[in-house]
């Protein structure tokens, strides 16, 4: 229900919140709930305010499609107005209905007033409900002594955000800069997720690779992770598990976010607090034919926003090439990192390469899906079941791969040279998601650590 789902980006794909910079957060914040953060209003810029039948999670028909193509505009049609400023224009009019509620009586009874009065979509309002529910049993099944404060905080900010965007929904720019103020949204993210970590079970895979990656960034480089993708929580996830070690990396990283989280109601408020390339899926890409020429043209804007920002440098860039997110083999019911599309991959690598700052690109392994599962086949219609669970998660990260140095021995420059420094990229993620998955499935925990892949908890 967050953020990030893959993306297409020139046959890419892609896929969460931002700590500000001030916030070096020690292991015992890692259990606060949003009553012990500060939220500020955010930066958007929002479209004319539309009636609440306009819903952005209403299913594809004719008469969305041109509400659809309107979802990515070019920079050029911004308004006048500061991000800041259209932000706080936005907040003062909005309905402060969920953030009154002071119990669970009251917060379902005004999803059904909002609903009677006309004012909130009543497939919105279903998944509103369904949710609420979903994380309740969630962090409940955590054991938190304050799992029903928790719940009440963190899901009358959610529903207060959802309702926000059906008043007035939030258009996306081809790249998005992360809102913090006058609302953060990237806290708001992070505070939502938080709760659902297990993180007695979790791991992070090469922490001193994190550092070298920070250092780089400082340095002026570019850094390209090549991930899989699990969840709309792998943003926060990230960030969560980096929160006491490298803050600065989460908070600077731009995931490239296919269109299903930017549309969908439940999940674009977490959208909103990530930094974001928008691309269209080429899953989706056809899903609706009249705008298939819409989407294709919005890749391309996208694409030279990427190198205008790799041209400046110091940026850390997520990217998964699988086009979507992982799900489970349908026989064993094994999950595993889906295959890359070489395609996709070796666009960005040429990007970095093309781009006046030095690039570098590293293997990334999330595993994270049982927080979040995706459904067990790929939808085309807006609207998923949001099932959530309280459980362990794992981030890894390997040293950088160089192209040079995998494909010297290719004798083709072109199809082999791209085939195996793809194959040598996906192989690295499996072997480190393979030993995040016998670290919190097997159990085995830090004894998981292999000669390639040493594990810590360093918020411990």
């Amino acid at each position: 229900m967050y953020i990030l789902s893959s993306a297409t980006f020139s046959s890419t794909t892609f896929l969460t919140p931002r700590v500000s910079s001030s916030s070096s957060l020690s292991s015992s914040s890692l259990s606060s709930s949003t009553s012990n953060s500060k939220l500020r209003l955010v930066p958007l810029r929002s479209s004319p305010r539309r009636s609440s039948s306009a819903c952005p999670c209403s299913f594809y028909s004719s008469s969305k499609v041109r509400a659809m193509a309107e979802m990515v505009k070019d920079k050029e049609e911004e308004s006048s107005l500061s991000a800041v400023e259209s932000a706080q224009r936005r907040e003062t009019k909005h309905s402060r209905t969920f953030l009154n509620v002071t119990s669970e009586e009251e917060l379902l009874s005004a999803i059904r007033m909002e609903t009677e009065a006309g004012r909130l979509p009543s497939n919105v309002a279903s998944g509103m409900e369904e949710l609420y529910h979903n994380y309740k049993n969630a962090i409940l099944q955590s054991g938190n002594p304050k799992a029903d404060e928790i719940v009440l905080s963190n899901m009358s900010a959610v529903l207060d955000r959802i309702f926000l965007d059906i008043e007035d929904p939030f258009v996306f720019s081809p790249y998005h800069k992360a809102l913090r103020e006058p609302f953060d949204y990237y806290m708001f993210g992070q505070n939502y997720i938080r709760p659902l970590v297990d993180f007695r079970n979790s791991y992070v895979g090469n922490i001193s690779v994190f550092y070298d990656m920070e250092q780089k960034l400082r340095q002026g480089h570019n850094i390209i992770l090549i991930s899989n993708h699990q969840t709309e929580a792998d943003p926060a996830v990230i960030a969560l598990l980096l929160e006491t070690t490298n803050p600065h990396l989460a908070e600077k990283m731009t995931y490239i976010a296919g269109d299903r989280v930017l549309t969908d109601p439940l999940c674009k408020p977490f959208s909103i607090g990530r930094n974001l390339i928008c691309v269209y899926s080429k899953k989706h890409m056809n899903d609706v034919p009249e705008l298939a020429e819409m989407k294709r043209k919005a890749n391309t804007r996208s694409l030279k926003e990427m190198a205008l920002l790799l041209r400046g440098g110091s940026q850390i860039i997520w990217i998964a090439p699988s086009g979507g997110r992982d799900r489970p083999d349908p026989v064993t019911e094994e999950w595993f990192p889906a295959p890359f599309d070489a395609s996709a991959l070796d666009n960005l690598r040429r990007l970095a390469e093309h781009s006046a700052a030095p690039g570098h690109i590293y293997p990334l392994a999330l595993l994270c899906h049982n927080i979040m599962p995706p459904p067990r086949q790929v939808e085309k219609e807006i609207g998923e079941k949001r099932m959530i669970a309280f459980h362990g998660t794992g981030l890894s990260v390997a040293p950088e791969i160089s192209f040079s140095d995998i494909t010297a021995s290719c004798e083709s420059p072109e199809e082999q040279a791209k085939e195996a420094y793809t194959q040598a990229l996906y192989n690295t993620v499996t072997e480190q998601y393979n030993v995040l998955k016998s670290a919190i499935h097997g159990k085995q925990g830090l004894k998981a650590s292999t000669p390639n892949i040493s594990l810590s908890q360093t918020w411990n």
